[in-house]
């Protein structure tokens, strides 16, 4: 193993797997991370379907993960700062022994107009980064490479794969979409395949820079990432408690759902609101989460709306146990960006709790209006205002609507199964790449 890799905690397989599976290297910024606990549901389940190792670029970052993601930390090859030195040599080794190639894929990679020093730091990282993995990944027995995200992780990918001859896939969703980062088409083009997690985006994906990425885009959700210990009581017994989770973005719209609660509030119903997330300004969101306590203010909710920042995983199931309705205002936001379907949502389908959401992006694709919950047009506290009054007040039909959406979660969103789909479409994909090779 690699020396810049950890020490690997006792292997979890149950049984050994079958000889002949490509040995995936899946790169991420950061893993585990408590925002992408869909993330780490896919590749924990991945592991008992495939030889899997996780390659993280950046250091540990473990702020209120879960037990179980805490367990999983260990089993990560970390870079971050410590791997500088081991970069740099193999840096220079690439610029010694390979200076054309080196020039020409530092070309291709990094000279673009980026949309920031962030992302340009973010995707100088990666490809350094890139320069070592491809290196570690041969020595690791790696087959292919897995970049679950389209941006620095593609970018360490794109890289390894091009030093390496390793195929790469990748995955866009949501705001990678647009705006997109101007490398997107090259990525996609040269990916061996491209994952989607909803239907809305994989039409977006397959469309996106004149079909770069058509015939090679595969749909598969997203893997439940909590077990459903439970069902929610729906209560609705004055005060009615509302629940909104997630990271304090512009896509989110939780200044409409403020609004919503100010025209609830005059209309005299009985009600709180926990509007739990943020990330502060450890992630950039510090503007957002000031605009939104401005606004509560201004709005005079300060006895209805609670807003206790960042809530750890472990301590999701109790709130999703005691809460009465699941608000999620998604909007898309002037630049583009959007959600595809928040893993929040999932989660409170998951566990039996009324939603309301907006009729945007892939959000209908669970949220069918009547059905699973209820689904207003974005931007309009109005409406969402009405439709929380209405599932406050047919408590008997917003329980049918949340049974209905708790079975859709279950089907859609199964672990094992997603799982399985997933690492069928590597073991296919790579298999018909070798015959290729081979003819």
């Amino acid at each position: 193993m690699s020396q810049t890799s950890s020490a690997l905690a006792p292997e979890q397989h149950t049984a050994p797997l079958p000889a002949g599976l490509p040995h995936v290297a899946v790169l991420l910024l950061w893993y585990p991370l408590f925002t992408q606990p869909f993330i780490f549901r896919e590749i924990e389940n991945l592991r008992t379907q495939l030889p899997l190792e996780v390659y993280s670029l950046y250091g540990r970052n473990l702020a209120c993960c879960s037990t179980e993601m805490h367990a999983a930390a260990d089993r990560v090859h970390t870079l971050g700062l410590r791997a500088l030195p081991a970069i740099l040599r193999d840096l220079l080794l690439q610029a010694v022994s390979h200076p054309r190639r080196l020039g020409r894929l530092l070309r291709q990679v990094l000279f673009h107009r980026w949309s920031s020093l962030e992302v340009l730091g973010e995707n100088l990282w990666a490809f350094l980064a890139g320069i070592h993995l491809a290196r570690l990944l041969r020595e690791d027995g790696m087959d292919m490479i897995y970049a679950p995200w389209p941006r620095g992780t593609a970018t360490a990918a794109r890289v390894a794969s091009a030093l390496t001859g390793m195929p790469y896939a990748t995955s866009a969703r949501g705001d990678n979409l647009q705006p997109a980062d101007p490398d997107l088409a090259d990525k996609l083009r040269e990916a061996l395949f491209v994952r989607a997690n909803n239907a809305a985006d994989k039409e977006r994906i397959e469309t996106f820079a004149e079909g770069v990425a058509r015939g090679k885009t595969e749909l598969v959700y997203n893997s439940l990432t909590l077990p459903a210990e439970g069902q929610c009581p729906v209560r609705m017994q004055p005060p009615v408690r509302l629940l909104a989770l997630g990271r304090f973005d512009v896509t989110k719209g939780f200044d409409v759902l403020l609004k919503a609660c100010a025209l609830l509030r005059d209309r005299q119903i009985d009600f709180t609101l926990m509007l739990a997330g943020d990330g502060g300004r450890r992630f950039g969101l510090g503007k957002e989460s000031r605009a939104l306590e401005t606004l509560r203010s201004q709005l005079g909710l300060e006895g209805r709306v609670q807003m206790p920042g960042l809530v750890s995983h472990n301590e999701l199931p109790r709130l999703l146990m005691s809460h009465d309705i699941f608000v999620a205002p998604c909007v898309i936001h002037a630049s583009g960006r959007r959600d595809g379907i928040p893993n929040t949502v999932i989660e409170a389908l998951s566990y039996g709790m009324p939603v309301v959401s907006t009729d945007i992006n892939a959000l209908p694709e669970v949220i069918h209006h009547g059905e699973t919950g209820l689904a207003v047009p974005q931007q309009d506290p109005e409406a969402l205002a009405d439709a929380i009054q209405w599932c406050i007040e047919h408590p008997e039909e917003s329980r049918r609507m949340a049974e209905n959406g708790r079975r859709l979660a279950k089907e859609m969103f199964d672990p094992q199964r997603n799982a399985h789909l997933l690492a069928q479409l590597f073991i296919s994909r790579y298999t018909d790449r070798k015959k290729t090779c081979a003819a």
